[in-house]
């Protein structure tokens, strides 16, 4: 008495049927299938051996010049606004 029979599951499922409609209803069973299927897919990457990231040649090395540029102007600061000074 206190469990489901065939004819509650078969009713329920009408009404579900009748108030999504049809197309609508296959569209949402389309996308859960979809769903499981990526999570299936992730769970199974998980299993597989990283693969190994393509091996790129060595660069021959330059040397860094790192002596200052003379011939540039240094830079200066700008100069203060006497309106802090002129006050008492």
């Amino acid at each position: 008495m206190g469990g489901f029979s065939l004819w509650h599951i078969l009713i329920f499922a009408l009404i579900v049927l009748l108030l999504f409609g049809g197309n609508r209803f296959s569209n949402m069973m389309k996308d859960v299938a979809k769903g499981l299927k990526g999570f299936k897919e992730g769970l199974s990457e998980d299993d597989k051996p990283a693969e190994q990231p393509r091996q790129i040649p060595p660069q021959p090395q330059q040397p860094i010049d790192i002596t200052p540029n003379r011939t540039a102007e240094p830079t200066q600061a700008p100069p203060a606004s006497g309106d802090d000074q002129s006050r008492p």
